[in-house]
């Protein structure tokens, strides 16, 4: 193991602190705290190594959501930032499921996230200083809050397993009085554009008591609702606070209460020790899946934190990412709900690559929930053979009063490929996993009433070719043949032969979509490349890259291919021109792009601009990496960025994994382990001074292996036991192995032997840890 803090005395600085703040774990068998998370706090392996280093610290009190610590399990959210009072400290309470029910309004109303309250932790004397860890491996916000009038420390997580809130509190003489308290917040949409006129909120809650432990019991208009429970339980000078939130609807809402008080009872009754144990267990082995190791280890930094945050925002079986994940902004904000037009699609991208499929709530979500697509049809199209998407919907795919309305008329909506773009994530999950059931089961039945909504409104031209009349390229202008829509359209029927092959069957209407491949009209174009549409060229600033899907993330055209270059080139290098109106999400987008390119170096630039907390438009990404655009909360653009960073470690588009196809040459070391790609195959690689000197690969599927190891000169190509394996060579860099399931083969430069573990590399340049810390 090679494990070097490569950021110089500040990251030397984050990992000691961390390792201490760690320490300040009770003792095994207390009843109102837990233990140490590893002996004298020291790592004890590379993983743990990597992953504490990328700590947030905090030596400044945060002021909410935007520079504060996150903490949260797919379902449950807390954020931790300044209280109301000097003397006090504020945990924002949230959780996914938490959400109105009124269908008769659209989902950011009738099927709104709802705000819940916040647990103040009020103190003796007024803040004067803190010294806070999030620490990533153990998933637990650690610290102390010094007063005018004492300190007190504090451990703090949401338990993975029981979405339960725990906090450990240890005041100091002179803080023995601190004692908690729940604020609730109204039950109401915070959005206020485009506000129903007849839009109520839910009536206030009853706040009441259970023995010892109080609670908050919110009721829904339409029935239902939440109770927040919570219990402190106090020895000596030790604290234990345990909270709940239980949500049901339908339901009878004292049923609901009992269900929350029994929680939080079930919670207290066990040793601390072993509920955390069983948490942090969860969340080390999440880090163990994969490794990635560069020399800028603030973005080295940034993609484990991307990771956690992930981790924290969703889970397969849960609720599919909103743009708020389970936080909830106290400032309020518009983006109530699901967002399907982009954002869900980007912020999951990651979860392939990093070989995190614990964390695909997007096929889950069609999986579960497929019922409720036809209602996003406008009735007149509803034959049963037809879906849609329109956005945002709740978590469960309703849309409420809204349907994608109708092309080629003025109920036109940019929502028509929605569905088909969340369907080509599902099958991103098929190929990095190579799971037939997910084709069987989600892909296919849901994508071929996806391209019946199309096909309705296919029609011929002129020219003998097919059209689609005007319909919306998100975010920019109306259009017929709007691009967006035929490369969804073509990209949709191109797969769904792709699943007959699959699933080795056939279908009434495969002949159909044989013929809108070979009939549909082509990308318009002009000088700048491909258009918006047909007689509509990009002529300012556009931020949603969907004129360019069918390069990324479609792949339908490719820089292997000589004969797509020059479109390629030449649509990429027009809309990077004018980046006036971009978000977040488009510097990251363009760094994949870039890397699909050979264009490394801006790759990098596209990423670190970003990254660095630069201003964009109205956008930008805080200290903790959470993005705020417009003053509202949203998730997507961070981790979309991380997933420009698999960009550059590895690419597996078109049947080809690609190794280091993108390092820019201010990087001359990577390291990568069980990074996933299409075909089902995990890649361990590592690159040093500037040079790729091993890859091994192993086949979880059996599927066809062409690898561009990216290793110069002749290579030996061996199993995990030394054995030389047939291969073929393609290309210069390139080869076909031949391997079955589970077996594995090691790509190194002929003639040397090579350490093929995976190592923390050398840092280039000094990083600060995010969040506030100095």
């Amino acid at each position: 193991m090679t494990a070097t803090p490569g950021s110089g005395i500040s990251r030397r600085g984050a990992i000691g602190t961390a390792a201490t703040v760690a320490a300040v774990g009770w003792s095994a068998g207390s009843v109102t705290g837990w233990a140490a998370p590893s002996k004298n706090g020291r790592p004890e392996g590379l993983h743990e190594w990597m992953v504490r280093a990328a700590a947030l610290r905090w030596r400044r009190m945060p002021g909410d959501w935007k520079d504060g610590p996150f903490l949260g399990n797919g379902l449950l959210g807390v954020q931790v930032y300044r209280g109301a009072t000097a003397n006090s400290v504020k945990v924002m309470v949230s959780h996914s499921h938490v959400q109105d029910q009124r269908p008769q309004w659209r989902a950011p109303y009738g099927f709104s996230r709802l705000p819940i309250g916040h647990f103040d932790l009020t103190l003796a004397g007024e803040v004067t200083g803190i010294d806070w860890t999030l620490d990533l491996w153990d998933a637990e916000l650690r610290g102390t809050v010094t007063t005018t009038r004492g300190s007190i420390r504090f451990s703090m997580l949401v338990h993975n397993a029981r979405t339960a809130l725990l906090i450990s509190t240890r005041p100091s003489v002179g803080e023995q009085e601190a004692a908690w308290s729940f604020t609730w917040m109204s039950a109401t949409s915070p959005r206020t554009k485009d506000k129903p006129a007849d839009y109520t909120g839910n009536p206030d809650p009853t706040v009441g008591s259970a023995g010892d432990t109080g609670y908050v019991q919110q009721p829904l208009i339409a029935g239902g609702g939440w109770t927040t429970a919570w219990r402190e339980r106090r020895v000596g000078s030790g604290r234990l606070l345990a909270a709940h939130i239980v949500y049901r609807f339908p339901g009878e809402l004292s049923r609901t209460t009992e269900l929350a008080v029994a929680e939080v009872a079930r919670t207290l009754s066990a040793d601390p020790d072993d509920l955390v144990r069983e948490h942090r267990d969860w969340w080390h082995r999440f880090y163990r899946r994969s490794l990635l190791s560069v020399p800028d280890k603030r973005i080295q930094d940034f993609y484990w934190i991307q990771l956690y945050k992930a981790a924290c925002a969703t889970r397969a079986g849960g609720p599919s990412m909103s743009e708020w994940g389970p936080w909830y902004p106290e400032t309020g904000g518009s983006w109530t709900a699901v967002w399907w037009n982009l954002n869900v699609q980007i912020a999951t991208w990651l979860i392939q690559g990093s070989n995190h499929l614990e964390l695909d709530s997007v096929t889950s979500t069609f999986k579960d929930f497929e019922e409720y697509l036809p209602l996003s049809v406008p009735p007149e199209y509803r034959d049963g053979q037809t879906y849609a998407l329109a956005h945002p919907s709740d978590w469960k795919l309703r849309p409420g009063a809204k349907t994608v309305g109708i092309p080629g008329t003025s109920t036109k909506t940019d929502n028509n490929g929605n569905l088909i773009w969340a369907m080509h994530n599902v099958w991103l999950s098929y190929r990095h996993t190579m799971d037939v059931s997910i084709v069987r089961d989600v892909l296919f039945p849901i994508l071929v009433k996806a391209v019946n909504f199309y096909d309705h409104f296919l029609h011929e031209g002129g020219d003998g070719k097919l059209h689609l009349p005007l319909t919306r390229s998100p975010e920019w202008a109306d259009a017929e043949d709007c691009v967006y829509d035929l490369s969804l359209l073509r990209w949709g029927c191109a797969t769904l032969l792709d699943c007959l092959r699959i699933l080795r069957t056939n279908h009434p209407r495969a002949v159909r979509w044989r013929e809108i491949l070979q009939r549909l009209v082509d990308y318009p174009r002009d000088s700048t490349g491909v258009m918006i549409g047909a007689g509509k060229p990009l002529t300012e600033s556009h931020r949603h890259f969907s004129h360019m899907l069918w390069l990324y993330p479609l792949h339908e055209l490719s820089w292997d291919r000589p004969a797509d270059r020059e479109v390629i080139r030449t649509t990429f290098d027009h809309w990077v021109k004018d980046r006036g109106l971009w978000a977040g999400y488009s510097y990251a987008a363009a760094s994949s792009m870039a890397s699909l390119t050979e264009r490394p170096d801006e790759a990098l630039d596209f990423l670190t601009f970003f990254t660095g907390g630069n201003t964009i438009n109205n956008a930008w990404m805080t200290p903790n990496t959470m993005y705020v655009e417009g003053g509202n909360l949203a998730t997507e653009s961070p981790l979309t960025a991380a997933q420009s960073v698999l960009d550059m470690a590895v690419q597996s588009h078109g049947g080809v994994v690609r190794v280091f196809p993108s390092v820019s040459r201010r990087w001359p070391d990577v390291s990568v382990q069980g990074l996933r790609t299409q075909g089902a195959f995990l890649v361990d690689a590592d690159r040093s001074g500037g040079r790729t000197r091993w890859v091994r690969v192993r086949s979880q599927a059996g599927a066809p292996l062409v690898l561009q190891h990216g290793i110069d000169g002749a290579v030996d190509v061996r199993d995990e036991h030394g054995r030389r394996l047939r291969y073929r060579e393609t290309a210069i860099g390139r080869i076909e192995v031949p391997l079955a399931r589970g077996e594995t083969a090691v790509v190194l430069r002929r003639g040397t032997h090579a350490d093929l573990g995976p190592r923390d590399v050398p840092a280039v340049g000094d990083s600060k840890p995010w969040g506030l810390p100095d």
